[in-house]
């Protein structure tokens, strides 16, 4: 299935011009983290958008590095902070699951390869600091990769679905911070300026809460 699904998407990639003209756009306004051009981008596919939003979010997801809140920000400026939330959420773990799935059926070598070696020893030493709580935690933190992460839990032990929970309580305070100042935002706003505050907010918030879980981590050990 996932060998099927991944054909599929390098078969639309490499046969329909039109496709992969979309995609490299995306990626480009992505890359230069343009809220204001991603906006423009997805309202250009009208009712489409919705569906459109989440293909990106699976996009940024599957392609490291681009960044996920230029779509979340996004969103919420189009759909508001609601909408946007939810359509932003659910490209995350469409996006998350297919990584997850991808390493299920090829294993480690096939992660090396998509991060490098470097970054899934990081990831290793994570898991093992964090255990069960590695996914919330890292989902919680700004700074680290979300499609790192997704990829490496796919080599543990951890099931689908203790992974898909993990990944999407973790992955809410973002969202919603994001697309609560995302809907604010005007076609004038200093949007640098707003992704710098919902980022500074999370940071804040995710330590405080990497903190609890370790705590909370020694407590479980000492029983």
């Amino acid at each position: 299935m996932v060998t099927l699904f991944l054909a599929c998407l390098a078969g639309l990639y490499f046969f329909i011009p039109s496709f992969s003209n979309q995609v490299r756009t995306a990626a480009s306004i992505l890359s230069q983290a343009d809220i204001k051009g991603m906006r423009i981008y997805i309202k250009g596919f009208g009712v489409w958008g919705p569906l459109v939003s989440m293909g990106l979010m699976v996009l940024q997801a599957l392609a490291a590095p681009l960044p996920a809140f230029v779509i979340t920000f996004a969103n919420a400026w189009i759909f508001g902070w609601v909408r946007g939330a939810i359509y932003s959420w659910t490209g995350a773990m469409i996006g998350a699951s297919i990584c997850f799935w991808i390493v299920k059926a090829y294993g480690r070598p096939i992660v090396e390869k998509l991060v490098g070696k470097k970054s899934l020893e990081m990831s290793d030493r994570f898991f093992d600091q964090y255990g069960r709580y590695s996914i919330v935690i890292a989902r919680l933190i700004p700074v680290v990769p979300f499609d790192i992460i997704s990829y490496a839990a796919g080599i543990t032990q951890m099931s689908f679905w203790g992974f898909f929970w993990a990944t999407g309580i973790g992955q809410l305070p973002a969202t919603i911070i994001y697309s609560w100042l995302g809907e604010n935002m005007s076609p004038t706003a200093k949007y640098a300026f707003w992704a710098v505050c919902g980022f500074l907010v999370l940071l804040f918030f995710s330590l405080a809460m990497k903190k609890w879980f370790k705590s909370k981590l020694v407590s479980d050990n000492n029983v």
